[in-house]
Protein backbone atom coordinates (compact mmCIF):
# COMPACT_ATOMS: atom_id res chain seq x y z
CA UNK A 1 0.00 0.00 0.00
CA UNK A 2 1.38 3.39 -0.95
CA UNK A 3 1.38 6.12 1.62
CA UNK A 4 1.44 9.88 1.23
CA UNK A 5 3.29 12.15 3.69
CA UNK A 6 0.60 13.48 6.00
CA UNK A 7 2.42 15.03 8.93
CA UNK A 8 5.70 16.75 9.60
CA UNK A 9 8.64 14.52 10.32
CA UNK A 10 11.67 16.54 9.26
CA UNK A 11 11.65 18.96 12.20
CA UNK A 12 14.37 20.85 14.08
CA UNK A 13 14.12 18.30 16.90
CA UNK A 14 14.73 15.45 14.48
CA UNK A 15 17.74 17.26 12.96
CA UNK A 16 19.21 17.87 16.42
CA UNK A 17 18.68 14.23 17.40
CA UNK A 18 20.47 12.96 14.31
CA UNK A 19 23.32 15.44 14.81
CA UNK A 20 23.85 14.18 18.37
CA UNK A 21 23.90 10.65 17.04
CA UNK A 22 26.39 11.62 14.34
CA UNK A 23 28.81 12.82 17.05
CA UNK A 24 29.07 9.27 18.49
CA UNK A 25 29.48 7.41 15.18
CA UNK A 26 32.93 6.16 16.19
CA UNK A 27 32.29 5.56 19.89
CA UNK A 28 28.76 4.16 19.68
CA UNK A 29 28.18 2.82 16.15
CA UNK A 30 25.19 0.75 17.28
CA UNK A 31 23.31 3.88 18.25
CA UNK A 32 24.41 5.83 15.19
CA UNK A 33 23.57 3.24 12.54
CA UNK A 34 20.32 2.26 14.24
CA UNK A 35 19.24 5.91 14.27
CA UNK A 36 20.14 6.36 10.59
CA UNK A 37 18.36 3.11 9.68
CA UNK A 38 15.22 4.19 11.55
CA UNK A 39 15.35 7.59 9.87
CA UNK A 40 15.68 5.95 6.45
CA UNK A 41 12.70 3.74 7.19
CA UNK A 42 10.56 6.71 8.19
CA UNK A 43 11.53 8.66 5.07
CA UNK A 44 10.68 5.69 2.85
CA UNK A 45 7.41 4.74 4.56
CA UNK A 46 6.10 8.24 4.02
CA UNK A 47 5.76 7.05 0.41
CA UNK A 48 5.64 3.24 0.56
CA UNK A 49 4.79 0.73 3.28
CA UNK A 50 7.46 -1.89 4.10
CA UNK A 51 5.37 -4.83 5.24
CA UNK A 52 5.73 -7.63 2.70
CA UNK A 53 7.99 -5.58 0.44
CA UNK A 54 11.32 -6.79 -0.93
CA UNK A 55 14.06 -4.19 -0.33
CA UNK A 56 17.45 -4.00 -2.01
CA UNK A 57 20.12 -1.99 -0.19
CA UNK A 58 22.91 -1.02 -2.60
CA UNK A 59 26.26 -0.44 -0.93
CA UNK A 60 25.07 -1.90 2.35
CA UNK A 61 27.44 -2.81 5.13
CA UNK A 62 25.75 -2.24 8.47
CA UNK A 63 23.80 -4.97 10.22
CA UNK A 64 21.48 -2.43 11.85
CA UNK A 65 19.80 -1.64 8.52
CA UNK A 66 18.87 -5.23 7.79
CA UNK A 67 17.65 -5.81 11.32
CA UNK A 68 15.43 -2.74 11.40
CA UNK A 69 13.95 -3.32 7.94
CA UNK A 70 13.10 -6.93 8.76
CA UNK A 71 11.55 -5.77 12.04
CA UNK A 72 9.17 -3.72 9.92
CA UNK A 73 8.13 -6.73 7.86
CA UNK A 74 10.36 -6.26 4.82
CA UNK A 75 12.45 -8.85 3.01
CA UNK A 76 15.91 -7.29 2.95
CA UNK A 77 18.78 -7.96 0.55
CA UNK A 78 22.16 -6.21 0.83
CA UNK A 79 24.63 -5.89 -2.04
CA UNK A 80 28.17 -4.55 -1.79
CA UNK A 81 31.36 -4.70 -3.82
CA UNK A 82 33.41 -6.05 -0.89
CA UNK A 83 32.44 -9.28 0.83
CA UNK A 84 33.95 -8.13 4.13
CA UNK A 85 31.66 -5.10 4.13
CA UNK A 86 28.53 -7.24 4.07
CA UNK A 87 27.05 -7.91 7.49
CA UNK A 88 23.30 -7.88 6.96
CA UNK A 89 22.53 -10.05 10.00
CA UNK A 90 20.59 -13.28 10.43
CA UNK A 91 17.62 -13.86 8.19
CA UNK A 92 18.71 -11.31 5.57
CA UNK A 93 20.19 -11.76 2.12
CA UNK A 94 23.69 -10.65 1.12
CA UNK A 95 25.14 -10.55 -2.40
CA UNK A 96 28.58 -9.44 -3.60
CA UNK A 97 28.17 -7.20 -6.63
CA UNK A 98 28.92 -3.83 -8.18
CA UNK A 99 26.20 -1.20 -8.02
CA UNK A 100 26.79 -0.13 -11.60
CA UNK A 101 26.10 -3.75 -12.71
CA UNK A 102 23.59 -5.15 -10.23
CA UNK A 103 23.40 -8.96 -10.48
CA UNK A 104 19.59 -9.08 -10.55
CA UNK A 105 16.95 -9.33 -13.29
CA UNK A 106 14.82 -6.36 -14.28
CA UNK A 107 11.96 -5.43 -11.93
CA UNK A 108 13.09 -7.66 -9.04
CA UNK A 109 12.44 -5.42 -6.02
CA UNK A 110 9.68 -3.27 -4.56
CA UNK A 111 12.10 -0.77 -3.04
CA UNK A 112 15.72 -0.07 -3.97
CA UNK A 113 17.82 2.27 -1.84
CA UNK A 114 21.35 3.57 -1.41
CA UNK A 115 22.69 5.60 1.48
CA UNK A 116 25.96 7.52 1.05
CA UNK A 117 27.06 5.56 -2.01
CA UNK A 118 26.80 8.00 -4.91
CA UNK A 119 29.83 9.98 -3.74
CA UNK A 120 31.93 6.79 -3.91
CA UNK A 121 31.35 5.87 -7.57
CA UNK A 122 32.72 7.52 -10.70
CA UNK A 123 29.39 7.35 -12.57
CA UNK A 124 26.50 7.93 -10.15
CA UNK A 125 24.07 8.20 -13.05
CA UNK A 126 24.90 4.65 -14.10
CA UNK A 127 24.29 3.40 -10.56
CA UNK A 128 21.00 5.29 -10.44
CA UNK A 129 19.92 3.77 -13.76
CA UNK A 130 20.67 0.29 -12.44
CA UNK A 131 18.57 0.96 -9.35
CA UNK A 132 15.68 1.99 -11.58
CA UNK A 133 16.18 -1.10 -13.75
CA UNK A 134 15.81 -3.60 -10.90
CA UNK A 135 12.87 -1.90 -9.15
CA UNK A 136 9.39 -3.00 -10.15
CA UNK A 137 7.01 -0.69 -12.04
CA UNK A 138 5.35 1.45 -9.39
CA UNK A 139 8.21 0.71 -7.01
CA UNK A 140 10.31 3.21 -5.07
CA UNK A 141 13.95 4.25 -5.42
CA UNK A 142 15.50 6.05 -2.44
CA UNK A 143 18.87 7.78 -2.87
CA UNK A 144 20.78 9.76 -0.26
CA UNK A 145 24.36 11.00 -0.58
CA UNK A 146 26.79 13.55 0.83
CA UNK A 147 27.35 16.64 -1.31
CA UNK A 148 31.04 17.38 -1.92
CA UNK A 149 31.05 21.14 -1.22
CA UNK A 150 29.22 20.71 2.09
CA UNK A 151 31.08 20.81 5.43
CA UNK A 152 31.26 16.98 5.57
CA UNK A 153 31.79 16.43 1.85
CA UNK A 154 35.31 15.13 2.33
CA UNK A 155 34.26 12.73 5.10
CA UNK A 156 37.23 12.19 7.41
CA UNK A 157 39.34 14.68 5.43
CA UNK A 158 36.80 17.46 6.09
CA UNK A 159 36.87 20.45 6.14
CA UNK A 160 40.22 20.52 4.32
CA UNK A 161 38.58 19.01 1.22
CA UNK A 162 37.19 22.49 0.55
CA UNK A 163 40.76 23.50 -0.36
CA UNK A 164 41.04 20.56 -2.76
CA UNK A 165 40.45 16.84 -2.48
CA UNK A 166 44.03 15.77 -3.25
CA UNK A 167 45.47 18.36 -0.87
CA UNK A 168 43.13 17.19 1.91
CA UNK A 169 44.15 13.60 1.29
CA UNK A 170 47.87 14.43 1.55
CA UNK A 171 47.28 16.43 4.73
CA UNK A 172 45.37 13.56 6.33
CA UNK A 173 48.20 11.15 5.57
CA UNK A 174 50.79 13.53 7.05
CA UNK A 175 48.79 13.98 10.25
CA UNK A 176 47.66 10.39 10.78
CA UNK A 177 50.48 8.43 9.20
CA UNK A 178 48.23 6.50 6.85
CA UNK A 179 45.90 7.27 3.94
CA UNK A 180 42.24 8.02 4.65
CA UNK A 181 39.65 5.32 3.99
CA UNK A 182 37.87 7.70 1.64
CA UNK A 183 40.55 8.67 -0.87
CA UNK A 184 39.64 11.48 -3.24
CA UNK A 185 39.87 10.39 -6.85
CA UNK A 186 39.79 6.70 -5.92
CA UNK A 187 37.11 5.78 -3.40
CA UNK A 188 35.50 9.23 -3.07
CA UNK A 189 34.43 11.72 -5.71
CA UNK A 190 32.96 15.21 -5.91
CA UNK A 191 29.23 14.50 -6.04
CA UNK A 192 27.04 17.56 -6.51
CA UNK A 193 23.46 18.44 -5.66
CA UNK A 194 22.96 19.96 -9.11
CA UNK A 195 24.06 16.76 -10.80
CA UNK A 196 21.74 14.58 -8.75
CA UNK A 197 18.74 16.83 -9.29
CA UNK A 198 19.41 17.08 -13.01
CA UNK A 199 19.69 13.30 -13.34
CA UNK A 200 16.51 12.63 -11.33
CA UNK A 201 14.43 15.09 -13.33
CA UNK A 202 15.56 13.65 -16.66
CA UNK A 203 14.52 10.04 -16.03
CA UNK A 204 11.84 9.13 -18.55
CA UNK A 205 10.91 5.92 -16.72
CA UNK A 206 10.48 7.46 -13.29
CA UNK A 207 8.91 10.40 -11.49
CA UNK A 208 10.78 12.43 -8.88
CA UNK A 209 8.36 12.50 -5.94
CA UNK A 210 10.60 14.14 -3.34
CA UNK A 211 13.93 16.00 -3.28
CA UNK A 212 15.25 17.52 -0.06
CA UNK A 213 18.35 18.28 1.99
CA UNK A 214 17.95 15.09 3.99
CA UNK A 215 19.05 16.07 7.47
CA UNK A 216 17.54 19.56 7.49
CA UNK A 217 14.05 20.55 8.67
CA UNK A 218 11.52 20.63 5.84
CA UNK A 219 11.45 24.44 5.81
CA UNK A 220 15.01 24.30 4.42
CA UNK A 221 13.85 22.61 1.18
CA UNK A 222 13.97 25.88 -0.84
CA UNK A 223 17.78 25.68 -0.55
CA UNK A 224 17.73 23.21 -3.44
CA UNK A 225 16.39 25.94 -5.74
CA UNK A 226 19.46 28.15 -5.26
CA UNK A 227 22.52 27.16 -7.34
CA UNK A 228 25.76 27.35 -5.42
CA UNK A 229 24.09 27.75 -2.05
CA UNK A 230 22.60 24.25 -2.26
CA UNK A 231 26.05 22.77 -2.80
CA UNK A 232 27.34 24.22 0.46
CA UNK A 233 24.29 24.09 2.73
CA UNK A 234 22.29 21.05 1.66
CA UNK A 235 24.88 18.71 3.23
CA UNK A 236 23.14 15.49 2.13
CA UNK A 237 20.78 15.25 -0.85
CA UNK A 238 17.77 12.92 -0.70
CA UNK A 239 16.01 11.87 -3.89
CA UNK A 240 12.89 9.70 -3.94
CA UNK A 241 11.71 8.40 -7.31
CA UNK A 242 8.85 6.17 -8.33
CA UNK A 243 9.26 4.03 -11.41
CA UNK A 244 6.43 4.39 -13.91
Amino acid sequence: MRTVPSERYRTVARSARLFRSFLVEQTDPERFYTDVADDTITLITRHEALDGRTVLDVGAGQEQFGRRFVDRGARYVAVDLERESLDPGPGHGAVVGRGEHLPFPDASFDIVMSNNVMEHVTQPGVLGAEMLRVVKPGGLVFISYTVWASPWGGHETSPWHLLGGHRARRRYERVHGHPPKNRFGETMHAATAAGGLRWARRQEGAVLVEAAPRYHPDWADPLLKVPGLREVLSWNLMLVLRRT
